[in-house]
Formats: structure tokens, C-alpha cells, sequence
């Protein structure tokens, strides 16, 4: 048996739709948090990520994101440094990667493939080498 719930879109769906008319630095931010997966799918992100407006529609609210993360409760340190550098990605500026050795391999390399792209490349192979 199927129920309405069946037949809603997911939300990283819904955001995907939503974020394909916006400008390269948000698709590109948007793209990296929804290919981390864990975090966009906890409620303490979604909260404060996540606009929800009539007809179901969505959208991300990056500056109150980027002011109440990093007090977000349940985010561990790792956590904390993904997402600086995803808002980093989402508005380019000077940011520190003190903290880049607590990302671990799988999250880094989202984050780099999310800074290639932002600099135009698209040619830049970032994952383990075979």
C-alpha cells in the first residue's frame, strides 16, 4: 500500500529543482551538502538550511544558515569544518582550513570537487587514484 508520503518528491529533489536557476556558487554548495547526504538528512540542518514556502516549494536561507550552524547541537567538529567550507564554497571568501584533517577522505574530496567547480574546471579528477 502506498500513502501520500510515497509519492512526495525528496527533499534533496526538491532543492535540486529549486537551486537550477541560481547562480553557479549556490548550485555548487547545494550539490556538495546534498552528495554528503548525512548531513542535510538531520533536522538540526534542515532547520536552519531549508525554506519551506506554499505549494511545497523550497529553498535555502544561506546567511541564516551561515550565522546559527556552528551552534547547531549534535554537529561534531568534522561536522563544523564540512560546513564552514560548504558556506565558503556558497559565498567565496577568505576562510582558514585549520581544520581540514578532520574532514576525512570521502567529505574532502566533496569539498574539493565543489571548489573545482566554482573556479570553472570541470577537468580536475579529485577521488583515489586506481
Amino acid at each position: 500500500m502506498t500513502t501520500a508520503a510515497d509519492h512526495t518528491p525528496l527533499l534533496s529533489d526538491r532543492l535540486t529543482a529549486w537551486v537550477r536557476d541560481q547562480p553557479p556558487c549556490e548550485r555548487f554548495a547545494l550539490a556538495a551538502l546534498i552528495e554528503e547526504d548525512e548531513l542535510l538528512a538531520r533536522e538540526c540542518v534542515r532547520r536552519i538550511l531549508v525554506a519551506e514556502h506554499d505549494g511545497g516549494a523550497v529553498s535555502c536561507d544561506w546567511l541564516a544558515f551561515e550565522a546559527r550552524y556552528s551552534r547547531a547541537p549534535g554537529l561534531t567538529s568534522s561536522d563544523k569544518a564540512f560546513l564552514a567550507l560548504i558556506v565558503a564554497v556558497r559565498f567565496p571568501r577568505n576562510i582558514t582550513f585549520w581544520n581540514l584533517e578532520s574532514l576525512g577522505d570521502r567529505r574532502l574530496a566533496i569539498v574539493l570537487r565543489a571548489m573545482a567547480k566554482l573556479a570553472g574546471s570541470d577537468t580536475i579528477a579529485v577521488g583515489t587514484r586506481v
